[in-house]
């Protein structure tokens, strides 16, 4: 099996596109499925979030895999695959192992450093895990890339400034109001994860008053509690609009839930603009909102070309660090574990052949005692070990070196050993990203 992963973010891909990507939790079962019913997949794990969707799958084969991948996702999003393919890249194998490093220590986010991907990260594991879609090498791979993830946070100050897309937004929105957030009245839409970062930084911030609406009133009326804010219900949310000069949108509905007649009606007699921060996909602001006058749509592809000012350059660099010496640590556990099947069937050779050659020592000498026996067979399984003990120590030295599969493959050829799993990928170019 070898590493894929196949993906879209906000750097490769616009926000209409990852709409038509997102896997909402109630699909996510369902395309992981998908994703082994195909023939080059033999373990998947997928990653939707606001500002990606990627696969990161366990293949027989890179192209096989990679058009296996690609099938899901373009019958997900109702597109061409062709169409698809130039908005995708690709890591393998290496790559694939330092990208998902990169991912979990925040420097692949919009906001560099950022924490809350690991807790995506973290979910969309489990979920493949329930789901049982993931066998030895995804769970390594997705366990090492969390705990990268928090050691690029323990040990350095990529997250100083404690930002997240929510505080990022709220950046760019207090540019559009004169005084800032403090004293602004503000209503979050949505109690997911993103609703309730919003709403605690939306407090920390001191917006005022602060309301929270939900489709499930229950959830609404617990986050709003727990920071002194409001609930309301999701039926007068066309109400509640015209009260705030700051919405913030972030639920998992796949149709807007604000529309441009709703925005308009909220727009009456009003003096100050209505800036609303769309951090959902797929959006929940209707793309006609944007038009209106008086009205500051901010979203994930906006978001982006906001965001230019990172944690300082020491520190990304004492991260990237980080991951290029857990990469190499990866790599060196994964070439030897690629190699333990080897030598256990070239040892299982071997004790097929002493096995066979005993056997005929007993029809040749029947005359033989069972002690007499038991010491020939005795010597030679002793014989035997010890001329493989030095070649496979060594392999395992080898196999953890760069370039230590060569060596495995040599050993299944010499010996004319049959491993399962062990056929080779089928070739693949130098591909890093595409």
């Amino acid at each position: 099996m070898n590493l894929l992963v196949v993906g879209a973010s906000y750097r490769t891909t616009p926000v209409a596109t990852l709409e038509r990507l997102a896997v909402a939790p109630a699909d996510l079962t369902r395309t992981l499925d998908r994703l082994l019913a195909q023939p080059y997949i033999g373990e998947a794990v997928v990653v939707s979030t606001c500002n990606r969707v990627e696969v990161y799958a366990a293949v027989t084969g890179f192209h096989g895999g990679l058009g296996d991948i690609c099938e899901v996702l373009a019958a997900h999003a109702g597109c061409v695959q062709n169409d698809l393919a130039n908005r995708l890249y690709v890591h393998y194998d290496g790559a694939a192992v330092e990208h998902a490093f990169r991912v979990a220590a925040g420097l692949d986010s919009m906001v560099v450093g950022e924490a809350q991907i690991l807790g995506q990260l973290r979910d969309a594991y489990h979920a493949a895990t329930e789901a049982e879609a993931t066998g030895r090498l995804l769970h390594e791979l997705m366990q090492q890339a969390l705990r990268v993830g928090k050691r690029a946070h323990s040990e350095t100050s990529i997250d100083r400034a404690g930002q997240s897309v929510v505080t990022a937004a709220l950046d760019v929105a207090a540019t559009h109001l004169d005084g800032g957030l403090p004293g602004r009245p503000a209503l979050v839409i949505g109690a997911g994860a993103m609703g309730a970062l919003s709403v605690a930084t939306l407090s920390r911030a001191g917006v005022g008053p602060l309301s929270v609406a939900n489709r499930g009133n229950d959830r609404a009326v617990r986050l709003a509690e727990s920071y002194g804010a409001s609930a309301v219900p999701y039926q007068d949310l066309a109400a509640a609009l015209t009260g705030v000069d700051v919405v913030v949108a972030a639920t998992a509905s796949t149709q807007p839930v604000l529309t441009r007649d709703m925005l308009a009606t909220a727009l009456a007699d009003r003096d100050t603009p209505l800036v609303v921060l769309d951090l959902a996909v797929p959006r929940d602001v209707e793309p006609a909102a944007a038009e209106l006058p008086g009205v500051v749509v901010v979203d994930i592809d906006n978001l982006a070309t906001a965001l230019r000012d990172g944690p300082a350059a020491a520190d990304q660099l004492a991260v990237t660090r980080i991951v290029t010496t857990e990469v190499e640590a990866f790599l060196s556990w994964l070439r030897g574990a690629d190699v333990a099947p080897t030598v256990a069937a070239l040892r299982a050779r071997a004790d097929d052949v002493v096995t066979a050659e005993l056997r005929r020592l007993a029809q040749r000498r029947p005359d033989l005692s069972e002690e007499q026996r038991a010491e020939v067979a005795h010597t030679v399984h002793r014989v035997v070990q010890r001329l493989l003990h030095s070649p496979t120590v060594r392999a395992r030295q080898l196999a953890a070196e760069p370039g230590g599969d060569q060596y495995t493959a040599l050993l299944r050829e010499l010996f004319d050993l049959e491993v399962p799993g062990s056929a080779q990928a089928d070739s693949v170019p130098d591909i890093g990203e595409r």
